[in-house]
């Protein structure tokens, strides 16, 4: 593997590297974030926040994942609760003491580990699929990244403000081609415009062992940061 040359590329993100991504959306969309002003669509609720292309929800409940389940960490029932419809933010998640504030009801999102008290957040992701088959993807990017991994995500992502730069691994894309291997190089962006940017969703949706659920994700636009 080499060192790219910077420039701008479109990523292309196999389903666990996708969900790697909306995982971090998603712990943003909660109302104990909005209620202490570090959401990023804070104030966009009902507003277009991604790309048409994109649907994702946060549902216990669907029994195809190994993941699902019956109550959240405060004993109420699960239900799907709808994230993105087409790219418009549906609402934000809550657990009883979020609900309480905001003089509505828990969505069932209490999330705690075993010694800790109930915080909020995503029980169990799914992405709906797209409808690009999955050996297509990669047809009409004339210089792309296909990324293999992510590396300093917790120091390279900032879900407060939504800036993205993130060590990367992988294969070039050139002329719709998976080219040469590369390392020590960088992507940079914000998760506003990653979402805003999809432009191709895969038909490969995929049961992770985390127990999400999700397809590969092409994104335009992002800046490749090598030699």
């Amino acid at each position: 593997s080499t060192k790219p040359e910077s420039g701008t590329v479109t990523l292309v993100l196999e389903p666990r590297l996708a969900m790697t991504l909306l995982g971090m959306v998603a712990g943003t969309m909660t109302a104990e974030r909005v209620q202490k002003g570090r959401a990023l669509f804070g104030d966009r609720l009902g507003e277009e926040v991604a790309s048409p292309l994109l649907s994702l929800r946060d549902d216990p409940t669907d029994r195809r994942s190994l993941g699902a389940d019956n109550f959240d960490g405060e004993g109420l029932a699960c239900r799907p609760n709808p994230l993105l419809v087409d790219g418009v933010l549906q609402g934000f998640l809550h657990n009883s003491i979020t609900a309480r504030r905001d003089g509505t009801r828990s969505t069932g999102s209490a999330v705690r580990g075993y010694a800790s008290t109930p915080g909020v957040g995503a029980q169990l992701l799914v992405m709906e699929p797209g409808t690009t088959p999955a050996d297509s993807l990669l047809d009409g990017i004339d210089l792309g990244l296909l990324v293999q991994s992510f590396a300093g995500l917790h120091s390279g992502v900032n879900t407060t403000s939504g800036d993205f730069s993130v060590g990367v691994e992988g294969f070039m894309v050139r002329n719709g081609e998976k080219a040469e291997a590369i390392n020590e190089a960088t992507v940079g962006s914000t998760l506003q415009r990653l979402l805003r940017d999809i432009r191709a969703i895969g038909d490969d949706f995929t049961w992770l062992p985390s127990g999400n659920g999700a397809a590969s994700i092409v994104i335009d636009g992002a800046t490749l940061s090598g030699t």
